[in-house]
């Protein structure tokens, strides 16, 4: 007699949790002291975290084990850039790609010009802006020249690419679509003030700007579908999901409005000044100014959830990862200290309540930076 494998019953009424996991309690992956001070904005990729450092250094870590995987001696003079197995920023007269691997060197071109925010990589493209108000598009993989165009106004936050366009702030107040391959302008729009750093989602784009509004506009043509004026200046770049679309204000305020209708789903007022965006890690929001502490936030409803005690100054924009095991929230936190240098630190979702402030667990690895390798 056989028995056939029956495929247990599920009723069509059941329904599936699918919120993703807060982030708080948090409890420390690792911490790194850097025991220098940071002079650029960090890079991030998929295997490791890159920093630039006084005294002409980059050092990169494994990022999920924090163990320092090179340190050359090099000088940075713009945010640090991942991408295609390179690191790019801009050195002392060139603009330059480092293999990520190791940090020889992969190539060089010159450039004198000053880099505005950090270089935009997308699909073996690289784009930068710069204060003379310069877009100049290159290939990822050799530095080759692929087109520049001329803005007429000096850029005024890092371009953002996708979709086969290149989106650009300039601090005229204008927000400029260009073909990716070409360059050739598609549409422009004003906006007051300068508008800053653009998130695209699908079809349409959301910029803050020093007017105290909210953008979106639909990336077709540039049309604004609609804006929101906020107590203070918008700053930094929104962040966004599918219901929402978060920022924060210079009025202390950190807000969600709806992507698709621009109503005000909930807002929240902050403790301190914010200094970025504010970045989603699960189904939590957080923000960060130049405090120790981080301010939490439900994404359905603005709930406060908590604070992130970082132990020190905020020095650079949060970066969210998701564990490739468990799938929970992880935030990479960069602190800085005047006596101490910058420090860095890996958080995720802890099972147990949430230390304070977060520190590293005594089995974990806390490293400095070794002696620079010669590329």
């Amino acid at each position: 007699m056989s028995i056939a494998a029956q495929t247990p019953r599920v009723s069509p009424l059941t329904k599936y949790d699918r919120t993703p996991p807060a982030l708080l309690p948090v409890e420390p992956v690792w911490t790194l002291a850097l025991n220098a001070r940071a002079v650029a904005e960090p890079a991030y990729d998929d295997s490791r975290a890159y920093f630039a450092l006084e005294d002409d250094r980059i050092v990169a870590y494994d990022i999920w084990s924090g163990e320092q995987a090179w340190l050359i001696s090099a000088r940075a003079r713009s945010a640090l850039t991942a991408g295609d197995g390179l690191l790019f920023f801009a050195g002392a007269d060139a603009f330059v790609a480092r293999h990520a691997d190791d940090g020889s060197p992969a190539w060089s071109v010159p450039m004198v010009d000053t880099i505005v925010g950090r270089a935009a990589w997308s699909e073996g493209t690289l784009v930068v802006g710069t204060e003379r108000g310069e877009v100049i598009a290159a290939r990822a993989a050799d530095g080759h020249l692929l087109w520049r165009r001329d803005l007429s106004s000096p850029v005024h936050a890092a371009p953002a690419i996708a979709n086969g366009r290149v989106y650009v702030s300039t601090t005229d107040g204008r927000i400029v679509a260009l073909d990716g391959e070409s360059g050739a302008p598609v549409w422009e729009r004003h906006a007051g003030g300068s508008p800053n750093e653009i998130l695209v989602r699908g079809d349409r784009l959301f910029v803050g700007s020093t007017d105290q509004f909210i953008y979106c506009l639909m990336t077709k043509d540039g049309r604004i579908d609609w804006r929101w004026r906020t107590g203070g200046n918008v700053i930094g770049r929104p962040d966004a999901d599918e219901g929402h679309v978060y920022f924060a204000s210079l009025d202390n305020v950190v807000r969600a409005m709806h992507p698709v209708s621009g109503a005000q789903l909930w807002f929240r007022p902050l403790p301190f000044r914010p200094a970025w965006g504010p970045v989603r890690a699960g189904s939590t929001v957080v923000v960060a100014g130049q405090t120790s502490g981080l301010r939490a936030f439900a994404v359905k409803d603005g709930t406060a959830s908590g604070t992130i005690e970082a132990g020190s100054e905020v020095a650079a924009p949060l970066h969210v990862l998701q564990d490739p095991a468990s799938e929970l929230p992880m935030l990479i936190v960069v602190t800085r200290d005047i006596a101490k240098g910058a420090t860095t630190r890996l958080v995720t979702r802890g099972i147990e309540p949430a230390l304070s402030p977060v520190a590293p667990l005594p089995n974990l690895v806390t490293l400095s930076p070794g002696p620079p390798r010669q590329p």
